[in-house]
């Protein structure tokens, strides 16, 4: 499966860098052990960050990071499997998990409810 990493990036953080920069660590925390049960994780921060860069992002929050940010991760919502919702309040990961539900995806809140991938 291809598994959307969902939690807190930006959230509860007043935009301190080393805060954002903490969340995005426990986001790909949960990836490693995604990826050894057979399974490719995604964060959609890595997809997105770089875009907001090239499009020339000065802080985070603005234009090209309002066109960037939510609507990379909703597009990769179409090609996911389903969804690991990590801890933690998050209005955008919540979007996210209602997102999937609409399409159907399988939700996990733990990496213990993933199951392993059939060889």
């Amino acid at each position: 499966m291809l598994i959307l990493i969902a939690g807190p990036y930006r959230s509860g953080t007043n935009d301190d860098p080393e805060l954002i920069r903490q969340n995005l660590q426990q986001l790909e925390a949960a990836a490693l052990p995604i990826f050894r049960k057979g399974h490719i994780p995604v964060i959609g921060e890595w997809l997105a960050l770089p875009l907001i860069q090239l499009a020339g992002s000065t802080q985070i929050g603005d234009q090209a990071w309002q066109e960037i940010q939510y609507p990379v991760a909703h597009g990769i919502l179409e090609k996911c499997d389903a969804v690991l919702r990590i801890e933690g309040a998050s209005k955008g990961a919540d979007e996210d998990v209602r997102i999937a539900r609409k399409r159907g995806l399988h939700i996990y809140y733990t990496i213990d409810d993933i199951p392993y991938a059939k060889s």
